[in-house]
């Protein structure tokens, strides 16, 4: 049997990934890991070849629960790149080439042993090497605020990926990890939060994984931004606001497309006229991009519709706007 994890070990706001390395005599080492929905189940039972599919429960990443494997079934070792190789499946085209087993030992020496709030970009440069791939002309989608949005709309219509689509990004989304310089090497009860130090190993990663996803892009790009946040869509101290949109290439950049989504019926406290929309438009504007701005871009605000058909704001004459 596939042991499921208990309820009480599965934190609303984030579920952890422990990634054990285990001693050549512990048999009893789990791995703890967000699951990956039915489809990824099914494809790493058939990996495993005895044909079993693990149990479904509710939680994270497709409604599936957080998970833990025997080693005395499937160690770590071998588990580790059938996670990557079902990642890999996702993005077929580009990242055929990988080496799973090289990615995996690269992650891990990332953070194991280390103090987890003195994690360097130096720490992650390897994994950063092996694990990037090209990214199709005019397909990449930034977002700030609108994370469920975003990737509702990404799984929805392919011709667009945001970094969590990538391999990296697959590889970490919704997943928390850190070493301890103490044996085991891995501190399997708490990670350090941002806010408690900047260089945690998960913000670290994301620091570099959205530098290369800007620098990556080409062609037209999109951000997906939230107009009905009261404190402004744009914030400069985001993720967007402070490392993506400065990695941007004008050289490969033809235009970006601002597309700012409002709550269905919820409020509407920023327009495409907007200060902190005009804030980012004089920044993009500086590095030599061409703009447009729109308010509720109609694909993605049916998208929105489809959980309140029946509202005014989804009625199929309501207007857009576009501003250059």
């Amino acid at each position: 049997m596939w042991p499921e994890l208990p309820q009480s070990a599965v934190r609303p706001e984030t579920l952890q990934a422990d990634l054990p390395v285990p001693a050549p005599s512990d048999s009893t080492v789990q791995w703890q890991y967000a699951s990956l929905g039915k489809e990824g189940r099914e494809f790493m039972a058939r990996q495993q070849g005895n044909g079993q599919e693990l149990p479904s429960g509710s939680g994270s990443r497709s409604l599936e629960v957080a998970h833990v494997i025997q080693t005395a079934q499937l160690s770590a070792f071998q588990f580790a790149p059938l996670m990557l190789k079902w990642a890999l499946s996702r993005n077929r085209d580009q990242v055929q080439d990988k080496d799973c087993l090289k990615i995996w030992e690269s992650l891990k020496h990332a953070f194991i042993y280390k103090n987890p709030c003195n994690i360097t970009s130096e720490d992650y440069q390897p994994l950063m090497e092996l694990a990037s791939h090209p990214i199709p002309c005019n397909k990449s989608l930034f977002w700030s605020k609108t994370s469920d949005l975003a990737h509702r709309y990404t799984k929805s219509n392919q011709n667009f990926l945001t970094l969590e689509d990538t391999l990296l990004g697959y590889m970490a989304d919704r997943v928390s990890w850190c070493g301890d310089p103490s044996a085991p090497g891995i501190n399997y009860e708490s990670c350090p939060k941002r806010s408690e130090c900047e260089s945690n190993p998960s913000s670290v990663f994301w620091k570099m994984a959205s530098k290369m996803f800007a620098e990556a892009a080409c062609g037209v790009v999109q951000v997906m931004l939230n107009g009905s946040v009261e404190a402004g869509a744009f914030r400069s101290s985001s993720i967007f606001g402070s490392i993506e949109i400065f990695n941007l290439n004008p050289d490969k950049v033809s235009a970006v497309h601002i597309w700012l989504m409002h709550d269905i019926g919820g409020p509407q406290s920023e327009s495409c006229s907007g200060h902190s929309i005009k804030r980012l438009k004089s920044i993009l504007e500086e590095r030599n991009f061409k703009i447009t701005c729109e308010d509720n871009y109609r694909p993605v605000q049916l998208l929105q519709c489809v959980h309140n058909p029946d509202h005014t704001d989804c009625r199929l004459c309501t207007n857009t706007t576009a501003t250059p």
